[in-house]
């Protein structure tokens, strides 16, 4: 896209209001496709890491919770500096420290090594998922629920693709191998840039008109409770995520004998099942309505997540994609709901979000990761079942109304 179309599209994203800018959607998708392809080379690399140093189910919790508390607690903060003095270019700083945790990663040669290097990949993505979202929001054009299903559809492929690759190009060769994926943080670097030019010229343009925010019609009370009901509903979704991602390939290991290679493959289709439900919970949100997209998507995977532990293999294939979809549809709705609550704080709200989900799945994994050590990852799996029953509470949030 060069300057002069660029520059077209933002004017009539502020003239218009409800012109959606897609070059910029998509860009934005394929950028959140890399990071999180990248982030999810080291739950997808577990294996390897735990073979080749020994490491216990603690010590695997123990690495996920350093990534997620990394990512967790700097994303508030970045949002909260950004919504003040917004930075056009921070992503690309994002990229660099995430860069620097692969080279890291593929070179770490001890527990702490890994720490580290897991770490660096957190402060990554703290820096790039608060102003990646606030321009998804901005490019939305008021098809707010769509936008942020095709920025998550980015972030979810780029989940699904990190095992495969890992399984492809790590798993048959060694550790180092893992340094392959800075030529995804290359390209990654190169849309950064291009998105960054376009952001900047956009915030010349609404200096130079007021853009009109649209508040909710609901007391500051309401508000509040409304913000602590979908942390709540963050909680089940991301600790039951969060056995997923980091143990499910262990658990098919264990229950029915599979490969690496093998286990890695129904975690991809997991994952990817996670796209399908992230594509279409936003759309569903502008149509029918966030709250009932949140309580369907949350409490409706609880009669599936319930018969996981129960079924053999192909069904456990089955079952996985249908959580996958169903709870993964989620997000958006819940991101988005939140962004119209506070809509004069999209970068603390987005930050918040994140960082808590990224909190919450950290944290729950270290505290299955204890568990499994000390009962079984089947038994993880028995507990976890009941996670998305917490989801009826997302019956007493309010249908929000603009004034």
């Amino acid at each position: 896209m060069n300057s002069s179309s660029a520059t077209a599209s933002q004017s009539e994203v502020l003239n218009n209001g409800q012109q959606t800018v897609y070059p910029i959607l998509f860009s934005i998708a394929f950028a959140h496709l890399i990071n999180d392809l990248l982030q999810a080379v080291i739950p997808a690399a577990y294996p390897v890491l735990k073979e080749n140093y020994n490491l216990t189910f603690t010590q695997i919790g123990l690495i996920t919770l350093a990534y997620q508390l990394a990512g967790s607690l700097l994303q508030p903060l970045v949002g909260l500096y950004t919504d003040k003095k917004p930075k056009p270019y921070s992503q690309i700083f994002g990229m660099i420290f995430t860069s620097l945790g692969i080279v890291s990663l593929s070179y770490a040669d001890s527990f702490s090594m890994i720490i580290v290097s897991v770490i660096l990949v957190g402060i990554g993505s703290s820096i790039f998922h608060p102003e990646a979202s606030r321009i998804s929001f901005l490019a939305s054009g008021g098809k707010r629920g769509l936008a942020q299903s095709i920025f998550q559809l980015g972030g979810n492929a780029g989940t699904a693709l990190g095992p495969l690759l890992v399984a492809l190009i790590v798993v048959p060769n060694a550790q180092h191998y893992i340094i392959w994926f800075l030529i995804a943080a290359g390209v990654g670097l190169i849309v950064l840039s291009r998105i960054a030019t376009w952001y900047q010229n956009h915030l010349s343009l609404r200096s130079a008109k007021k853009a009109v925010i649209d508040l909710p019609n609901i007391s500051q009370n309401k508000i509040v409770i409304s913000v602590v009901i979908l942390m709540v509903l963050i909680f089940s979704k991301f600790v039951y995520m969060a056995s997923m991602s980091s143990y499910f390939t262990f658990y098919l290991m264990e229950k029915f004998k599979l490969s690496v290679q093998d286990s890695q493959f129904y975690l991809v289709l997991f994952l990817a099942s996670c796209a399908v439900g992230t594509l279409i919970g936003g759309p569903l949100g502008d149509r029918f309505g966030r709250k009932y997209v949140i309580w369907f998507s949350v409490l409706g995977a609880a009669p599936f997540t319930l018969m996981l532990p129960f079924v053999d293999l192909f069904w456990t294939g089955v079952l996985s994609f249908v959580i996958g979809t169903v709870i993964s549809s989620a997000f958006p709705a819940i991101l988005v709901y939140a962004q119209e609550l506070l809509p004069k704080k999209l970068g603390m709200v987005s930050g918040l979000f994140y960082g808590f989900a990224f909190g919450m799945g950290g944290l729950g994994s270290a505290l299955l990761g204890n568990l499994a050590d000390h009962t079984s990852i089947t038994y993880v799996y028995y507990l976890c079942a009941y996670l998305p029953l917490i989801g009826i509470i997302a019956f007493f949030l309010p249908n929000l109304k603009k004034k």
